[in-house]
């Protein structure tokens, strides 16, 4: 039975995990005879906004303390994940996944990822062993790569599409219920609420297709 590692990054699409595309992420992942832990690092949120008004609060959130609203408690602090255990990795997205997992919301294509998952990311992908990313997610993979070309998507046009291609990897266009495989790097991406607007049972799709391309592997 493969065993896959789902990294998330707070509570909540504005400044962490977008809880749906989790949700989602985890729906599809019980459809599969697969075993699953959830992880998160242990640090502060970048910020902490009230998602009815959006505006940023002043206080601070722990990570791994938001995570475990959407795991139920079962999450385990980012920095206990062994690669040699796990067959996959796979990233919802939300603006965590670009404010508290690396800094690409706030630095673009300058920016960085946190170091622990650095050194997960490369001992997977050096293993061949594949990565699922959605939504912003993907660009953790273009900063974390930027030795190798990857094939990702973030969706349509956007100023995330422009800052992934100046890294220099290769970015196709999909719709919400749409994924891209990158057979050479074992990397699946779909793009999920980059489209602000999408329904629902697209975004599930999308997501769907994706877990069974990471598994497939």
């Amino acid at each position: 039975m493969k065993k896959v590692a789902v990294i998330l990054a707070g509570s909540g699409y504005l400044d962490g995990s977008e809880i749906r595309e989790a949700v989602g992420v985890l729906w599809a992942l019980s459809s599969h005879p697969v075993e699953v832990e959830c992880f998160a690092p242990d640090v502060n949120q970048f910020d902490v906004i009230d998602h009815l008004t959006g505006r940023t609060l002043g206080e601070r959130r722990n990570v791994l303390t938001e995570s475990a609203r959407i795991a139920r408690g079962k999450i385990s602090p980012l920095s206990t994940l062994t690669p040699a255990y796990f067959d996959a990795i796979i990233i919802p997205g939300g603006f965590g996944a670009a404010k508290n997992l690396c800094t690409f919301a706030y630095e673009g294509s300058n920016g960085s990822v946190n170091t622990t998952l650095a050194s997960i990311l490369n001992a997977m992908h050096t293993s061949g062993k594949p990565i699922g990313a959605a939504c912003i997610a993907p660009a953790i993979l273009a900063l974390n790569f930027q030795h190798t070309v990857l094939e990702l998507t973030v969706g349509a046009t956007s100023d995330a599409f422009a800052e992934i291609q100046k890294l220099g990897h290769k970015h196709f266009v999909t719709k919400p219920n749409e994924i891209h495989i990158d057979k050479t790097n074992h990397i699946v991406t779909t793009p999920a609420y980059m489209y602000d607007d999408a329904p629902l049972h697209e975004i599930f799709e999308g997501i769907r297709r994706m877990v069974a391309a990471v598994l497939s592997f």
